[in-house]
């Protein structure tokens, strides 16, 4: 039998400095998510912001989720869980940038839009964690609803895999080829290389780059020339007010984006339910209490709104932080405090933003081949809380994904331009809000797989355990009491 026994406990206080060490270990597991997210939405294909502007972007996001981290580690769930940008919203704000080049609008009005529906949506999430509704959601939106979407937010992906991979092949793959070494060859009996496989890729062929770019093989106009201009350019630390309040101006709003938005909250939503039970279950052996879910959630809520004023991109748990946890032992709250403290001092730190913003694109196009396709996986493992020997489940799941894919290339046409004439036709008599709400559900195949799953698993009937709520969490260490939605737990422990 495993020894699961922790070596910091969730109230434990390490000294000082292994506690910052520990702590760095976290920042830099959640690095590489963190900053994929701006890089994939600021590059050339979706808002082609500046090296300056992606700088900003980028330290916008670090402080954005150390301010969340610590709300959430103080007053929320009071667990040891980072939170970092969310892949479940990637959906919503293409479709939002998408929107916003068709009437030519800038990269500045595109984060300005995107800025207020993470406002609407955050209140929404506030609203339904504090009141207690997670409970009912959770009802609503169990795994055969969950996972489907969480499937199509890696499948909508791949467009960003193997076409900006395809910019410069070869450090595209030797990307590829060293995340694969280092995080399922050498991490066998390493934990070097399994915690930090990303951040090792990326320094070892940055580093490559970098030496082909001042030896001249890579000139200035190379897709994978590194050059430190913009270091130069961007401040050592960020304190006037207009870098770090609404960066990009006042916030905007739209009916079918903050729809759009939401339905990437309600996906949030979900995935956090099932981290607070997997992170709870391993740094405290017991189910977290239904208090500590909804100030979880609300807290969630929160720190996205703080995320709209300060100009970054909403956040979640980060699953792969709470495997961190189970990893290395070490359950305490307090590590992920000082690790909240690093990441709000790297946002404020310029110069930390344009650094990262000079890593080239075919390297991130490397990272998208590995890293998006994970995101599906995990949708199918969230699929397989469900039972997928029910007739019920398999119909509702097929039919949710196949709809997913099918329904948003009716709108889109067949031929590739444009809208579906059909639809074009009955587009144009409706008012701009109520034609922007509609296209942003069905031309996102999560909003069709999510609206299609829920309306179908409430209306047919089927019990808790075949639907997937109740089952206990892959990531619980042996012996623990990981029944969902168990109230066995001493709530006095998380509510004092």
């Amino acid at each position: 039998m495993a020894d699961n026994t922790m070596i910091y406990e969730l109230e434990d206080r390490p000294p000082a400095g292994k506690a910052v060490v520990l702590a760095a270990q976290h920042v830099l597991t959640m690095f590489g998510a963190t900053v994929a997210v701006p890089l994939l939405l600021g590059g050339q294909s979706q808002m082609n912001l500046s090296p300056e502007q992606i700088a900003v972007l980028i330290s916008s996001v670090m402080l954005c989720s150390g301010l969340a981290t610590f709300i959430q580690t103080t007053f929320g769930s009071r667990l040891p869980i980072i939170q970092g940008v969310s892949f479940s919203f990637l959906a919503a704000f293409t479709t939002i940038i998408a929107s916003c080049k068709e009437q030519q609008l800038d990269a500045a009005t595109m984060m300005q839009f995107i800025a207020g529906t993470i406002m609407i949506g955050a209140v929404f999430e506030i609203l339904v964690g504090f009141s207690g509704l997670m409970g009912w959601l959770r009802r609503v939106l169990s795994p055969v609803v969950v996972g489907p979407v969480i499937i199509l937010i890696g499948l909508a992906l791949f467009e960003y895999g193997a076409p900006k991979a395809a910019i410069y092949w070869p450090i595209s793959l030797l990307t590829i080829v060293l995340v694969i070494v280092f995080s399922l060859v050498l991490s066998q009996g390493r934990q070097f290389f399994k915690l930090y496989s990303i951040i090792a890729s990326i320094v070892i062929v940055c580093g490559v780059c970098w030496i082909c770019s001042v030896t001249g093989i890579f000139d200035a106009n190379h897709p994978a020339y590194i050059g430190f201009e913009s270091i130069g350019k961007a401040s050592w630390v960020r304190v006037n007010p207009s870098e770090v309040f609404f960066p990009w101006g006042w916030p905007r709003f739209d009916a079918g984006f903050i729809i759009a938005g939401i339905a990437g909250y309600l996906a949030s939503m979900i995935e956090s339910f099932g981290d607070y039970h997997a992170c709870s279950n391993i740094a405290a052996k017991k189910d977290p209490t239904p208090h500590q879910i909804s100030r979880g959630i609300g807290c969630e809520g929160i720190g996205c709104f703080l995320t709209s004023i300060f100009g970054g991109f909403s956040s979640t748990s980060y699953s792969e932080n709470i495997g961190l946890i189970g990893l290395t032992r070490v359950g305490s709250r307090f590590v992920v405090q000082v690790a909240a403290v690093i990441l709000v001092l790297l946002g404020l730190f310029g110069k930390f933003g344009a650094l990262a913003a000079t890593i080239p694109q075919p390297v991130i196009g490397g990272l998208y081949c590995v890293l998006f396709g994970l995101i599906a996986a995990v949708g199918i493992q969230q699929l397989a809380r469900a039972d997928l020997s029910s007739d019920r489940n398999m119909f509702i799941a097929g039919f949710s994904l196949f709809m997913g894919l099918s329904l948003p290339a009716y709108f889109k046409g067949y031929d590739g331009g444009g809208i579906h004439p059909t639809w074009k036709e009955l587009s144009s008599t409706m008012n701009v809000s109520l034609r922007s709400l509609i296209e942003s559900m069905g031309m996102t195949g999560m909003g069709v797989a999510g609206t299609i799953g829920v309306i179908l698993d409430n209306i047919i009937p089927g019990t808790h355990e075949e639907r997937g709520i109740g089952v206990p969490s892959i990531l619980a260490p042996e012996g623990a009491d990981v029944t969902l939605g168990s109230e066995t737990a001493d709530e006095s422990r998380w509510d004092d």
